[in-house]
């Protein structure tokens, strides 16, 4: 019954579609125009009775690209669509920013196979286990993570839902709050770097890809905050939806030397601090290692403080660039000259308010310098102004202080238990995170390319899952002489098998993402020819819209479309009909990319498409039913509309790190 329901749903949605191409469409006076739209229609009505979206966009691009060029030559129509296949498609190769895709859906299959996630998840869930609704909270930052290191909204949810799903259900969480946690958390990676979806869009929108990662940062996480924010406030408000652990699920079994230490007492860093020199029982080596994970936050937090201390202070360096000008007005003036020459073979009068002498004078004068002088010119010229440190900026001040905060909290309850449970961060979280500090970073800081940055974060994949996998067979495997060789081993062939699955669908992935690229390109194409796309410019323009007005009607529109189509469709079928509005409404292209990405999450939380619900559903028990799934994902697509309108509301969200760091 349920499935006759949303397939009720999805023809009904179809139904409307024809009913408005017949009632709407002037079929008496039929233009080229109107194919467009009607070729637009027919496109969502094909996608909707479930045909293959990228051949579907092949198809319906050639047979209404021949008739644009049958109604202007019939005999060279069928020569000019084959040549528009071969060109549209060259594009899609030539173009390098495709090449980080493959890359960064291969690095996201192999942290996912590095055996990482349930170490991960596990260790967040004991750290804020005194968190009202942990476990959902512990659910949604490690989606969050996961999300920062791959952009796989499939793999996150499927492995969420074998992870936390049962754990949830078997703490007592209601279904609804389980299944939105997971979902709403999972879908995280269409927003968060690296996102699959923003390459996607600065391919297609033409917008640089490292300020659409730089710009995606705050919003992403904002997101991420508010979903937490919500789920906190509904433990508290309803406690039994979501019960406390009990306190023996709480406690973290400590090792041999710190149950020894902890007999001296409970806090950690004052009994380390009274047996500084050694203590019965214990070695020298495990009393020293104790004593670096205890040093390991305010090494981090001071080190931090410093580096963005000296940052912030740092001497403005002058660059002169007066001789760079004037050897670029040299270049430029002879480079026109010789090509003003070489069209009309005689040089070109002077300008009418220009003195021919003066002219003279001004091409002469770089001549006169000769050549060696000019170069020396061009060479910019660097003062330090003294060296002298920039005054420190507020805003340091209130960093220092938070950081000063944070520091007393840790180590003012830094237990034994505590101290256990930050050793598995450091052996789950911490190196995930170094990846994606690596990767990011070195991308938003101009350090490599979003490419080059993919290829890095695919090595240190392996490397990962290798060590991991590593860890996990030496500890499975029987002490004796041949340990270490036969846990290699093991590993070796785990990491084969690793490689080669995450390969296939890897290849799987960026072919999908390749064909849609071509089809759209080719669909695009075929729409400009026959002139759709100058017919809805026309009636956008004809609304006479305020850019806050055509921004909202945008969002709309795409929130609307993300019910029945997949961002991938929507990327590629209507970006390209919105983008050229951007102009004439003086919107950033960027901000714009933002507002789609975030309201494009709508295309995995809204039913009856709502792909993550149907991930869940594939790996959660019996008894959890579709409509739980669709109605625990309900306040989290609100929750999604209010970060919409933050974002409206305080653009400087998602362009203050772009701007800091590019200057735009």
């Amino acid at each position: 019954m349920k499935i006759r329901k949303e397939l009720w749903f999805g023809f009904s949605l179809m139904g409307l579609v024809v009913a408005a191409i017949v009632v709407l469409t002037p079929w008496g006076n039929l233009t080229n125009g109107h194919l467009g739209l009607i070729m637009l229609a027919l496109i969502v009505v094909a996608i909707m009775l479930g045909f293959p979206t990228a051949f579907t966009l092949m198809g319906m691009g050639v047979a209404f690209a021949w008739l644009a060029y049958r109604s202007v030559d019939p005999d060279t129509a069928v020569r000019q669509v084959l040549d528009l296949m071969v060109q549209r498609s060259y594009g899609v190769m030539s173009n390098d920013v495709l090449i980080a895709v493959p890359l960064f859906v291969f690095m996201g299959y192999l942290v996912e196979r590095a055996a990482l996630i349930e170490r991960l998840f596990k260790s967040l869930h004991l750290s804020l286990a005194r968190v009202p609704g942990s476990l959902a909270v512990a659910t949604i930052a490690t989606c969050a993570l996961f999300a920062t290191a791959t952009g796989i909204v499939g793999a996150v949810v499927t492995l969420m839902g074998l992870l936390a799903l049962p754990a949830m259900l078997r703490a007592g969480y209601d279904v609804k709050i389980a299944a939105g946690s997971i979902t709403a958390g999972g879908c995280l990676g269409i927003m968060i770097p690296p996102s699959v979806l923003l390459i996607v869009y600065g391919a297609t929108a033409g917008v640089s890809v490292v300020q659409l990662y730089a710009g995606a940062f705050f919003p992403g996480f904002m997101l991420a905050g508010l979903y937490v924010l919500y789920v906190i406030l509904v433990a508290k408000w309803k406690p039994h939806l979501m019960p406390p652990l009990p306190e023996e699920e709480r406690r973290v079994p400590l090792s041999a030397a710190a149950q020894a230490l902890a007999q001296r007492g409970r806090h950690a860093l004052l009994v380390l601090t009274r047996s500084f020199a050694a203590v019965p029982g214990v070695s020298r080596g495990a009393l020293a290692g104790q004593w670096v994970v205890t040093l390991l936050p305010a090494v981090a937090i001071v080190g931090s403080l410093v580096l963005m201390q000296r940052a912030a202070t740092a001497p403005v360096a002058q660059i002169e660039t007066a001789g760079l000008i004037a050897a670029g007005g040299a270049v430029a003036a002879d480079i026109a000259e010789a090509s003003s020459e070489a069209s009309t073979g005689v040089g070109q009068p002077p300008a009418e308010d220009e003195e021919p002498a003066e002219a003279g004078a001004k091409a002469d004068a770089p001549k006169e310098a000769g050549a060696a002088p000019a170069v020396e010119a061009a060479q910019p010229v660097v003062e330090e102004a003294g060296q002298e440190r920039r005054p420190t900026p507020t805003w340091y001040w209130v960093t220092l202080a938070i950081g000063v905060t944070l520091l007393l909290a840790i180590y003012a309850r830094w237990t034994w238990e505590r101290m256990e449970v930050f050793k598995r961060l450091l052996t789950s979280f911490f190196p995930l995170a170094m990846l994606i500090l690596a990767v990011l970073g070195s991308i938003v800081f101009g350090l490599a390319t979003p490419t080059e940055a993919a290829a890095v974060g695919a090595f240190g994949g392996i490397i990962l899952a290798a060590a991991y996998r590593y860890v996990e067979r030496w500890r499975a495997t029987p002490v004796g002489p041949g340990r270490s060789g036969a846990a290699i081993g093991g590993t070796l062939r785990e990491l084969g098998g690793i490689l080669k699955e995450s390969s296939f669908l890897t290849a799987k992935t960026s072919a999908m993402v390749c064909w849609l690229f071509i089809g759209s390109a080719i669909f695009s194409a075929a729409f400009a020819l026959l002139g759709g796309q100058e017919i809805v410019e026309r009636w956008v323009l004809s609304l006479d819209l305020t850019p806050l007005q055509f921004l909202i009607l945008s969002q709309i529109i795409i929130f609307l479309l993300g019910w029945p189509l997949e961002w991938t469709e929507i990327i590629v079928i209507f970006m390209p009909i919105f983008i050229p509005l951007l102009v004439h409404f003086d919107v950033d292209p960027l901000f714009f990319g933002l507002l789609v990405a975030l309201n494009l999450q709508t295309a995995f939380l809204s039913p009856p498409v709502a792909m993550s619900a149907f991930y869940l559903k594939g790996v959660s028990p019996p008894h959890v039913t579709l409509n739980q799934i669709f109605a625990g994902m309900m306040p989290f697509m609100g929750i999604q509309v209010i970060a919409i309108f933050l974002l409206y509301a305080f653009p400087q969200i998602g362009l203050w790190l772009p701007s800091v760091l590019y200057g735009n």
